[in-house]
């Protein structure tokens, strides 16, 4: 477990199941759009990692709300350049008030590029199960 204080706020990359992953520290910049997507991509590339796990806080409340567009847009830069992208955290507040926004989470949770997770466990259990 990471205790330096310093190293918590900067984002690292852990590998889990021999796949590289960009842990993204939960005081970062929003995941508001496709710019901040593509820094996390491009950062993800640079340090050699398959997968970029954003804390739930970090991601901008825009992305919960299906019609302002921002959550496909991120997801599908994410697609296009072969990242997997995993929300780590508990979403059951948006997900609460959105019949919409649930069965979008039930949906991405069957396929293997973007995933909604409880936390870090759960993330290295869906990769084992990626193979």
């Amino acid at each position: 477990m990471v205790t330096d204080e310093a190293a918590m706020s900067a984002d690292d990359v852990v590998r889990l199941n021999d796949v590289g992953i960009l842990r993204c520290a939960p005081d970062g910049p929003a995941l508001d759009g496709e710019r901040a997507a593509l820094d996390l991509i491009g950062d993800a590339f640079g340090r050699d990692a398959q997968v970029v796990a954003v804390p739930v806080e970090r991601v901008a409340e825009e992305f919960f709300r299906l019609r302002s567009g921002v959550a496909g847009a991120v997801m599908q830069k994410f697609v296009n350049y072969r990242l997997r992208l995993a929300v780590v955290g508990d979403v059951s507040a948006h997900v609460t008030g959105s019949t919409a926004l649930r069965d979008f989470v039930h949906e991405t949770n069957q396929g293997g590029h973007i995933w909604f997770v409880a936390d870090f466990d759960a993330l290295e259990e869906k990769l084992r199960a990626a193979g």
